[in-house]
């Protein structure tokens, strides 16, 4: 089997799970014997590209994408084409190549992208849907909403030619047609896609999956730990808030305990400097900022931690950090929202909390800090999710039974 496996990588200033996940999906494959072609693009190049319009127009339909590929599709011949991120610089003109090459196509969906300008369905602070099909009744409204809102970068300029290439891909057909597999990381994902419009039968669901994981550890050091972003979707402010209404809380436990306990932000962003002068101001007590780490220093802290939490106000795509913090043998206390509530078993392998809302999430923190036991063995049921769904095997079985459906599907699509 030969695969042809593409990425369009985040700039390097604001690097993206889904590069890590392309890197790990190649070395997946590479490892079961499977011949791996390559095709990767780096928005680093929009960044210091100084004609503007150009960069915009390559978004809708790039041509280099198109002529560069078509040629390595005649050299490398492979059977089938695997896309994670296509935005901005590969395009969708990417699929007509792998078409008229005769190779089927199956494209990850990381995030929102094909029917929300900003990929996060989530809009001052807020979820959005107000460019899915049912609320708006046509297509159009992408770009209405667009000139509106510029949901993307928070820039009309910037949010309208992402805005059209949408619509354009929509009106073409590009996403029906174009695109013989789509892989969703959650149920919750493949049903937002398919009320988007595009084909229940076309969506599979397959996690990220961690390779080379952690040794559960279901002792702790009495903390909590925060691992991710620091940008407004993440809603590190409802945490920081938490930690205030904890101090207020009273029991038989929490005098000694909350004296103790604490929490750990592990990670950087544009808000980093704003939330720790929050904490300054507010004289927010047991919060320490331990700023970016590596991956095993992370884990490391993740696996001595009491729980994770994750205040996430968006859907999220697949959290990678529930992942990782089941992988170490840890619960998770995360919002009651979208893909969070699927992968979080409330009261199994953690707890969910009402989004947005500190009073509560300070509740479940003070639930777990009271129940050791009962947390420890949350944290047990959540290796035992891990090594269920999200090992590298696991992962490798089921993106074998989605590329064996394709190229099924495919030629009988070709006979017709």
């Amino acid at each position: 089997m030969k695969v042809l496996v593409a990425h369009n990588f985040y700039q390097s200033s604001s690097p993206s799970g889904e590069d890590t996940v392309f890197r790990n999906e190649v070395e997946l494959l590479k490892k079961n014997g499977i011949d791996v072609i390559t095709y990767k693009k780096y928005n680093d190049d929009v960044a210091n590209n100084s004609d503007k319009v150009k960069a915009a127009l390559t978004t809708v339909w790039s041509r280099r994408t198109y002529l560069e590929l078509k040629a390595l599709l005649a050299r490398e011949k492979p059977d089938r084409a695997h896309f994670h991120n296509i935005f901005y610089l590969i395009s969708p003109s990417a699929y007509y190549a792998c078409k008229e090459a005769g190779v089927p196509v199956v494209q990850t969906l990381h995030n929102f992208r094909f029917f929300c300008i900003n990929g996060l369905l989530m809009r001052n602070g807020k979820v959005c849907e107000d460019c899915m099909p049912e609320k708006t009744g046509h297509r159009f409204k992408i770009i209405k909403n667009a000139i509106k809102y510029g949901c993307y970068r928070n820039s009309r300029v910037y949010s309208l030619p992402v805005a059209f290439m949408e619509y354009l891909h929509w009106v073409k057909k590009t996403w029906i047609h174009k695109v013989d597999a789509y892989v969703t990381l959650t149920e919750f994902g493949r049903n937002k896609f398919i009320e988007a419009g595009l084909p229940a039968d076309k969506i599979f669901v397959k996690p990220n999956f961690l390779d080379d994981p952690p040794e559960p550890n279901y002792t702790h050091r009495n903390y909590a730990v925060f691992l991710g972003r620091l940008s407004v979707e993440k809603g590190l402010n409802v945490l920081i808030d938490s930690f205030n209404y904890l101090s207020t809380l009273t029991s038989n436990l929490l005098p000694i305990t909350h004296n103790l306990f604490h929490l750990k932000i592990i990670g950087d962003g544009p808000l980093k400097e704003n939330y720790e002068e929050i904490v300054r101001k507010g004289k927010v007590n047991n919060i320490e900022f331990t700023g970016r780490k590596r991956f095993d220093e992370s884990m490391e802290l993740l696996r001595n931690a009491q729980f994770m939490i994750m205040p996430s106000i968006w859907y999220e795509g697949f959290p990678m950090v529930i992942r990782e913090a089941f992988a170490c043998g840890k619960p998770v206390i995360a919002s009651n929202l979208g893909a969070m509530a699927e992968l979080v078993e409330d009261g199994k392998t953690g707890l969910l909390f009402d989004p947005g809302n500190p009073a509560d999430l300070a509740e479940k923190m003070k639930w777990m800090l009271e129940h050791e036991a009962e947390c420890i063995e949350m944290g047990k049921n959540a290796r035992k999710v891990f090594e269920e769904k999200y090992t590298a095997e696991k992962n490798y079985e089921i993106l074998m039974n989605i590329y064996q459906k394709v190229i099924k599907d495919y030629g009988l699509r070709s006979k017709d």
